[in-house]
């Protein structure tokens, strides 16, 4: 009975009862729901007000000075009360701020902001029990601390200078992480880190950059990812003028159309800059979907002006600062010998590089010339071509149906060809060709390859020695059957190869 007396009364303890609280909601919130952060911030709401209630129910006031009466337990009790209970508000408070930050999803952006008011909660937390636990007056401490203040930010005035220029660029938002940025002196590099001091940014070499977030608020910047990650860029080409400036905007319209790299949306564009006796200078403005996209899509870009400017018959003009006096205009045909435009391709093609010349010039006696509109269908996914097509002019693009959904897989241009699996081992296209120009291909049917393979069978081993490299580096056409293809060996590419053509063995 004794020991029931005893319980009762230790559990009507408001310490226990207070100090039961505290543990338990410390416990539950900073250990148990530590990886849930909307469920830790109901948890510190949930026991901050339960250890308020009890605390206001045994007439403790924590926003209040108690009267200096009672034993040295009691007042000893007290003031751990109302300690515990000003840690748990400044807790409550810092799981809103957090929460917040994270509603937001700009946690890392916010972390220099959310330091600062979390440290302002906590300095208020202290100032808070200073006042209201051991009754000293916070004016007064205030006051006297204001020349040590003053010392102290003369000696750090570097780097409290660094520390709210953090906190204006944070609130100011003029970049945010994953954001490129250029500076007035050439400094770029993508935002990777933003703390008290400094910004990190990683540049194009891999390697990290720290600058002073006060140097940051002094100098001018370019955001390139802002307002949006797509990114602008503009290249200038020089062509001879041997024709009109319209037909070279045409061709550079249809470069611009040859490439997957670029965005179709806002439209490229093609202005002609310049017009005189040497050149007609034209500017090709696109965007692409990340600053880290522009070098790859004008690599290709250049290579397509090449390959279009070559097919069109047209030269590219020399530049404007080059020395010496302008050269006459001379065309390939002028400066090698005449080539025709079969051999010519064959030539540009490594499918057929094993070819020797005599080789070459029967097979491009048997290429058939054929053209196609704006729009036409060159083949359907599933068909399966008995010929090899090469791209002399225009601009085409693949797609394939999966389900309801067509998806691109890629464009062609002029020295790009396709058909080679279905005319070589008989599979059907896993794409279909549609002419986004007007278009010309040469073609290689099968009956023209035949002969050759009869007269010297090695060949075979040289065109499926071909044919599996471009499947490896995935430079084939869209014709690639993945499973029939990539699973196949070398020697069973021959063997296909062989018998599809009746080569003996």
């Amino acid at each position: 009975m004794l020991d029931d007396l005893t319980w009762s009364g230790m559990l009507a303890d408001p310490g226990v009862q207070a100090g039961t609280v505290a543990v338990v909601g410390a416990v539950v919130t900073r250990i148990a729901l530590r990886p849930f952060p909307s469920w830790k911030l109901a948890g510190q709401v949930f026991f901050f007000t339960a250890l308020t209630i009890l605390l206001i129910s045994h007439d403790i006031v924590p926003y209040e000075v108690g009267p200096p009466t009672g034993s040295t337990f009691e007042r000893v009790f007290i003031a751990l009360a109302k300690v515990v209970w000003w840690i748990n508000a400044a807790w409550a408070l810092i799981g809103f701020v957090r929460v917040f930050l994270i509603f937001e999803r700009q946690p890392r952006e916010g972390r220099l902001v959310q330091d600062l008011v979390i440290g302002l909660i906590y300095l208020g937390a202290i100032l808070s029990v200073v006042a209201y636990v051991f009754s000293f007056p916070v004016g007064t401490l205030i006051a006297t601390s204001g020349v040590f203040a003053i010392i102290l930010g003369l000696a750090l005035q570097s780097t409290l200078n660094d520390v709210f220029s953090g906190i204006a660029l944070n609130l100011g938002r003029p970049y945010a992480i994953g954001d490129w940025i250029v500076l007035n002196d050439g400094v770029e590099g993508r935002v990777v880190e933003t703390n008290w001091r400094s910004t990190h940014l990683l540049n194009g070499t891999n390697d990290l950059v720290i600058l002073p977030n006060s140097f940051l608020a002094k100098v001018g910047l370019t955001n390139l990812s802002s307002p949006d990650r797509s990114h602008g860029v503009t290249l200038t080409v020089r062509v001879v003028p041997t024709t009109g400036p319209s037909a070279i905007v045409d061709v550079m319209r249809t470069v611009l159309l040859s490439s997957g790299s670029i965005l179709t949306e806002p439209k490229p564009g093609v202005q002609v800059k310049s017009l005189n006796a040497d050149a007609v200078e034209v500017e090709l403005s696109f965007r692409v979907k990340d600053i880290g996209h522009a070098g790859p899509a004008k690599n290709e870009i250049f290579d397509l002006v090449y390959r279009h400017i070559k097919a069109a018959g047209l030269t590219l003009a020399r530049p404007i600062d080059a020395a010496g006096p302008p050269d006459k205009v001379q065309s390939e045909d002028i400066v090698k010998p005449h080539r025709p435009t079969p051999l010519k391709l064959l030539d540009a093609i490594p499918l057929f590089s094993s070819l020797t010349e005599d080789e070459k010039e029967t097979l491009a006696a048997s290429m058939i010339r054929r053209t196609y509109k704006k729009d036409a269908i060159l083949l359907e996914q599933g068909d399966t071509v008995a010929s090899l097509m090469i791209v002399r002019s225009g601009a085409l693009i693949a797609t394939r149906k999966e389900g309801h959904k067509e998806i691109e897989l890629g464009r062609l241009a002029p020295g790009d060809y396709f058909g080679e699996s279905g005319l070589l081992i008989g599979v059907g296209e896993a794409a279909s060709l549609r002419a986004l120009t007007f278009v010309v291909v040469y073609e290689i049917a099968q009956a023209s390859l035949t002969p050759l393979l009869h007269d010297r069978p090695g060949i075979a081993e040289e065109l499926a020695a071909t044919l599996s490299r471009r499947i490896e580096t995935g430079q084939h056409s869209f014709a690639a059957e993945g499973a029939t293809l990539n699973n196949g060996s070398m020697t069973s590419l021959v063997m296909r190869i062989r018998h599809l053509f009746q080569v003996p063995q």
